[in-house]
């Protein structure tokens, strides 16, 4: 795992699509989107129904790989507030197992505004830990360190003349936007104008991979 600084704070940004704050043993993910197929297959369009489970797998094995013991969920966690309620068993079980063991924090989304902790946890709209405000969506004025999800970068380039897509993080010096964990979610390309107004000019797409993070700049 490579360290980079933010706002005076050692972090991790895991290929993974996660985050992990050593100096909390804390790990940080965003718009886990639980149940989106079966909010898909309400209206016809049918998936395989299995997306929280992978999820939550690959949500498990990275807690007990980084040993963490907090969690915080950074908004759209549930594609639907009413997604808890479709969950299956496998997926409810792991799910409880998690923030039985964990201090668990739900951050609100505009997702699933109205969940509610009956899975456990603590659910809050945003929290300031540390110096650094965690919420859902990056908000342009907010002159304060912020992390947040809401967007699922995607850097996309070329490479040896293939296309080339993967999951990153956008950061400046002040807003870092983590990506979509999520088993079942799609990616807004990390420059798109959107992104930008939210973060500001002077973006960079980071993307770790084994033991380098690379970095690219977005302005261009």
């Amino acid at each position: 795992m490579v360290r980079f600084s933010f706002s005076g704070h050692d972090l991790v940004a895991l290929p993974q699509a996660a985050l992990f704050w050593p100096a909390r043993k804390a790990l940080l993910v965003a718009d886990l989107h639980f149940e989106k197929a079966s909010w898909f297959a309400r209206f016809g369009q049918m998936l395989p129904p299995y997306d929280s489970e992978a999820t939550l797998a690959d949500l498990e094995a990275l807690v007990a790989a980084t040993d963490a013991r907090e969690l915080w969920c950074l908004g759209d966690s549930f594609h639907d507030s009413a997604g808890s309620e479709r969950m299956s068993p496998k997926a409810r079980d792991t799910l409880a197992s998690l923030t039985d063991r964990i201090d668990w924090t739900w951050i609100t989304g505009n997702h699933d505004e109205a969940i509610n902790a009956d899975h456990g946890g603590t659910v809050i709209e945003e929290a300031e830990v540390d110096g650094l405000l965690l919420r859902h969506e990056a908000d342009p004025r907010e002159t304060r360190p912020e992390l947040s999800g809401h967007f699922h970068p995607k850097l996309r380039i070329r490479l040896r003349g293939k296309g080339v897509s993967r999951r990153c993080f956008v950061a400046t010096e002040r807003k870092l936007i983590l990506p979509a964990f999520g088993a079942l979610t799609g990616g807004l390309d990390a420059g798109h104008p959107e992104i930008i107004r939210a973060v500001g000019p002077d973006a960079q797409a980071l993307v770790p991979v084994q033991d380098r993070l690379l970095r690219f700049p977005l302005a261009a």
